[in-house]
């Protein structure tokens, strides 16, 4: 466990570090209820999506136990918004306007405990403590790029882990390839298989549940034409090959093992009325230990909820 701000033992290769930071004394014991509601969504810009209304209307109408989100391109200061009902648990990258992760938290529940940020160089994110023991190296994991054993990494702010009674919530945004596929040879060399190596190493305490942006649709049901983006950035054969790894390793695909032929999507383009065509991709996801796969009970996608170009997710575990 990570009772007292302590981090499960075990180094990779690199230089990026988690850092644990407990959230603080509950008034109750630390179980979770006998259902729990997850959701995921990457919002595409968090002040833009609360301007707009749309979280606060999704918020009031689903009441989440705990809401992943991803790409929230801002820092916790730049939010006029107290979130009543959550505490809120941040990891914005340190360039403005740009990638960033968050997890709220009902505070009915008092669910989560524990939290692990990601730093790199020894330096820790906004919020983090720095003096928590650390035990957890992924190199490349905060920055994306190769580093020397001296470089300071800028934080990109795409992981966030919370530790739960009975498994740890990992938080992901997952980097694009880029539509020149400059950044592929990156996610499948390193990003990819480390991630997985971080995933296991939490598996060796307790199941995990890991949800998130992954940017990838896995086969070809995953999105609406796959024959014509067979080589573009989201479809490649490595980016789906690293899909492919987490299963093997163990993770279950919640929404394809409860839906198994369904043809539905989390995410649509900009560009030629794609949503209203429903032309998209499935490539946000909650991923599963199998030893949580008795608990599932739900997977749900919400194709109608507006305000981002990706629309939210959901499990619901049954405890």
């Amino acid at each position: 466990m990570l009772s007292g701000g302590s981090c499960p033992n075990g180094s990779f290769s690199g230089r990026s570090r988690a850092l644990a930071q407990v959230l603080g004394p509950s008034k109750e014991p630390f179980r979770s209820p006998a259902t729990i509601r997850l959701f995921s969504w990457n919002v595409n810009g968090l002040r833009a999506v609360l301007r707009k209304g749309e979280l606060q209307k999704f918020l009031a109408e689903y009441r989440p136990d705990v809401l992943c989100l991803q790409e929230i391109k801002c820092k916790p200061e730049q939010i006029d918004y107290d979130f009543p009902g959550y505490k809120v648990v941040w990891n914005p990258a340190k360039k403005p306007g740009y990638s960033g992760t968050a997890i709220l938290v009902s505070e009915s529940d008092l669910l989560a405990r524990n939290v692990i940020r990601w730093a790199s160089g020894g330096t820790a994110p906004n919020g983090a403590n720095p003096s928590a023991p650390s035990g957890i190296y992924i190199s490349g994991l905060a920055n994306l790029e190769i580093l020397s054993e001296t470089s300071i990494a800028v934080p990109e702010g795409r992981i966030l882990a919370l530790e739960f009674p009975e498994f740890y919530l990992v938080n992901v945004y997952t980097p694009n390839s880029k539509p020149d596929l400059s950044r592929l040879k990156l996610r499948e060399t390193q990003w990819d298989p480390e991630f997985l190596a971080f995933l296991k190493e939490l598996e060796k305490t307790k199941p995990v549940v890991v949800c998130g942006d992954f940017n990838a649709a896995h086969e070809e049901i995953d999105l609406a034409r796959p024959k014509q983006n067979r080589h573009n950035a989201g479809f490649t054969d490595e980016e789906r090959q690293g899909i492919t790894n987490l299963i093997s390793a163990g993770f279950v695909d919640t929404f394809r093992a409860l839906n198994p032929d369904a043809q539905r999507y989390t995410w649509w383009s900009h560009w030629g009325h794609a949503r209203e065509n429903n032309v998209g991709w499935r490539i946000d996801y909650f991923f599963i230990s199998k030893a949580l796969k008795k608990n599932l009970k739900a997977a749900e996608i919400y194709e109608n909820v507006k305000g981002s170009d990706h629309c939210p997710i959901s499990i619901e575990l049954d405890f």
